[in-house]
């Protein structure tokens, strides 16, 4: 294994435990029990275990049910929408390649997502909104049918909604005004700036800064973060995905979650003990446990 392929070292623990508000386990390296006692070694005691697709979402549901520390959240990602409708000739997804199945194919899958909002250990519906970068125009109706009956979900149910927004931001801001918000949203990985970071904490939006707020090209990222209320921040990896500096690149996973933290603090001007009580609170309370 060449060094940009390494799993990053273990950071210097936190002294304030706190949460992994979004990470995807199933697409790790290593056992669930190797990923959690890592993550606890370093202060990050709680994770919240995130499913983009049918099978991902009851995985979330069920690991969840079996360890105390993990919450799920359960949903079909915006790009699983108008896979499940038109299909995935390609198999870019998990899956492998699929026919379409039209409307009644989403139907169905909205309605297992629906069975699995129930559950108790279920704490979010997501992650679900809007992504204009991977899907075309041909995708954006289904995209949009499933982003609203999600919001149904959430609502229905008293859980917490958990929003994908990739370069979507004005649409999906609309969507949350026209349908109603549930009373806890989550923008997980945020990526707006800071004038919409204003918008969302009008909106009482919880904002979930990921590792690529240390970025160097992220300024507007660290603009958002210092505009956005500290009651409405969370941090999260979004692992594998958005390895913080200096390990871009490298594997990601929720123990490099002070990392991070320890950045976002720093553009807060605020000690990271601060900045930990602030998270774990505002986790905890985004998500009901």
């Amino acid at each position: 294994m060449s060094a940009k392929q390494a799993p990053p070292p273990l950071p210097e623990p936190l002294r304030v435990p706190v949460a992994d508000a979004h990470t995807h386990l199933d697409m790790q390296d290593g056992t669930v029990e190797d990923g959690l006692a890592r993550a606890a070694s370093v202060g990050v005691t709680t994770v919240v275990q995130v499913g983009c697709d049918i099978k991902g979402s009851r995985w979330a549901a069920e690991t969840a049910a079996a360890y105390e520390n993990v919450h799920a959240a359960v949903a079909l990602h915006p790009n699983e929408a108008p896979r499940i409708v038109h299909g995935d000739p390609d198999g870019w997804s998990r899956q492998g390649a699929r026919e379409g199945g039209g409307d009644t194919a989403l139907d169905d899958a909205l309605a297992e997502i629906d069975r699995l909002a129930a559950l108790e250990q279920v704490r979010a519906v997501g992650e679900t909104g809007l992504d204009h970068f991977r899907t075309g125009p041909e995708g954006v109706a289904a995209q949009e049918r499933s982003f609203r009956a999600h919001i149904e979900i959430a609502k229905r149910h008293g859980k917490a909604l958990m929003i994908h927004d990739r370069e979507a931001h004005a649409d999906v801001l609309r969507i949350l005004a026209e349908e109603g918000a549930p009373e806890r949203t989550v923008f997980h990985c945020y990526s707006g700036d800071a004038e919409m970071a204003g918008i969302c904490a009008a909106a009482g939006y919880y904002m979930s800064f990921a590792g690529n707020v240390t970025f160097k090209n992220a300024q507007p990222l660290r603009d958002a973060l210092t505009v956005a209320p500290l009651e409405l921040v969370l941090v999260e990896t979004d692992a594998p995905f958005l390895t913080p500096a200096p390990y871009r690149g490298r594997p990601n996973a929720p123990y490099l979650i002070p990392v991070t933290l320890r950045a976002m603090a720093e553009v807060r001007g605020i000690g990271e003990d601060a900045m930990a009580e602030a998270v774990s609170r505002n986790t905890a309370r985004a998500f009901g446990y």
